[in-house]
């Protein structure tokens, strides 16, 4: 299958001008061209990027991801190097969600503790407005 810049955008969730920053920056190789010279997308080239967006939102850097995209044309002889960037990547999203958990953790207490005062100063589990932290 092949699609137009804009259907790649559309299914991708990328910006035009990001798919093309992605191929200046060699994050992406560039796709085929069809017969008019236009971008054509392929469905790999749709997984390329959408494995992108994943590394994008677990916070790894461009300059990270563009040393993934470039190992990637070594094959084989380059595993053990993208394994240790997942590996490190893998590392710091899971000290994140820690810390995510732990800010969890609080609200939920503040959370507990204010049903508790609506229940007290009102009887019932209708919320008041204007309590302060």
């Amino acid at each position: 299958m092949s699609y137009s810049i804009a259907e790649a955008a559309r299914r991708s969730g990328l910006s035009i001008d990001t798919l093309r920053y992605y191929e200046r920056i060699k994050l992406v190789e560039p796709p085929a061209r069809d017969a008019a010279g236009r971008r054509a997308y392929s469905d790999d080239d749709l997984g390329w990027l959408g494995f992108l967006t994943k590394l994008r939102l677990t916070g790894m850097p461009i300059k990270r991801m563009r040393e993934y995209a470039s190992l990637r044309h070594h094959g084989a002889a380059s595993a053990g190097r993208r394994k240790a960037i997942l590996v490190d990547q893998r590392k710091s999203v899971a000290d994140r969600i820690a810390e995510l958990q732990t800010c969890l953790d609080i609200l939920d207490y503040k959370i507990d503790h204010y049903d508790q005062v609506e229940r007290k100063v009102l009887g019932t589990g209708a919320t008041v407005e204007g309590i302060s932290a």
